[in-house]
């Protein structure tokens, strides 16, 4: 019996696929959500087949984190974690109720506090949007969605905002930017003061809670920002970037190598001139949609129709 039950864990395991976003930074993704998942599925053992989905269709119409299983469908992090507990990929099982309770209390503050302001870095902070963020999801993206990805993912970002704060969607984003930053730093406050010297923040083994924190704050640690007042305070708090590099250390490690110092200058460069390709082709698409709207519209000019042969013949008197 207990053999069968193992057959049918390793089967299910083999059969599921998370599509996500890709890896850069040193990081297996560079997408919150799906760094979530793809850092519980290390913690609680679960095979996991990634199907990133750079350079395709799916870069303008996939929801991720998506998990695919046979005719089952999840996405969201939360909605995946519990699909894997049910299937007994659980890494919560030693926690106590208080220490259950008191995840759900923190991951309810990531995304409340933290995760509109990590939107605001990558996606509409204009130094970071032009230089990082549009160039890396342009290059991921194929012709002609390289154009739309970007920016449909930073109007979804502001969207998102919004909605978390509680937000009318007509009021600017500036006007309550302020107020972004400092509840994420407070956040960052807490969750530094929470983990103290510790590896993680329950016990020797890392749970949900370190799956949430993990995803959220190790793109802010790894990411090449050009400007980011939020960067410089983790960079402060050094008990959650080392947080950080233990995880990746652990259980990403062997199948994210760091790149040699020559090929990363190399990639790089390459992204400095995508940047500036992406920069001007926008300028460019912009100054044509302008120059269509200014421009007079004129009826189509259609010549005039002359009598045909019959009749001129019926207009001829006999």
């Amino acid at each position: 019996m207990l053999r069968d039950v193992t057959f049918r864990r390793a089967n299910m395991a083999t059969a599921m696929e998370l599509r996500c976003w890709g890896g850069d930074w040193g990081l297996p993704s560079v997408h919150n959500e799906s760094l979530v998942v793809l850092a519980y599925a290390k913690f609680s053992g679960a095979k996991v087949n990634i199907s990133p989905i750079d350079w395709t269709w799916k870069t303008l119409t996939a929801t991720v984190p998506e998990l695919i299983c046979g005719d089952t469908s999840v996405t969201e992090p939360s909605q995946i974690l519990n699909f894997l507990r049910k299937q007994r990929f659980n890494a919560d099982y030693e926690l106590s109720a208080r220490q259950g309770a008191d995840t759900m209390a923190y991951i309810a503050l990531l995304q409340e506090k933290l995760q509109p302001a990590l939107l605001h870095t990558f996606w509409l902070d204009a130094d970071n949007y032009a230089n990082l963020t549009r160039p890396w999801f342009a290059s991921r993206s194929p012709f002609p969605l390289n154009f739309f990805v970007p920016s449909r993912h930073a109007s979804n970002a502001l969207s998102r905002i919004l909605l978390t704060k509680g937000e009318s969607p007509q009021r600017r984003i500036s006007e309550v930017e302020g107020k972004l930053y400092s509840d994420a730093k407070e956040c960052l406050n807490l969750l530094s003061y929470r983990l103290g010297s510790a590896n993680y923040f329950f016990g020797n083994l890392p749970t949900s809670l370190d799956a949430f924190v993990f995803g959220f704050v190790a793109p802010l640690h790894k990411a090449h920002l050009p400007n980011s007042p939020l960067q410089s305070h983790i960079r402060q708090l050094e008990n959650l970037t080392h947080f950080c590099d233990n995880i990746l250390s652990v259980y990403f490690n062997s199948a994210h190598p760091c790149l040699p110092p020559s090929v990363q200058e190399t990639m790089d460069a390459n992204l400095q001139k995508l940047t500036q390709l992406v920069n001007k082709e926008s300028n460019l698409i912009e100054k044509m949609d302008d120059n269509l709207r200014s421009s007079p519209q004129h009826k189509p000019h259609r010549p005039e129709t002359k009598p045909s042969l019959i009749m001129e013949k019926s207009s001829t008197p006999a």
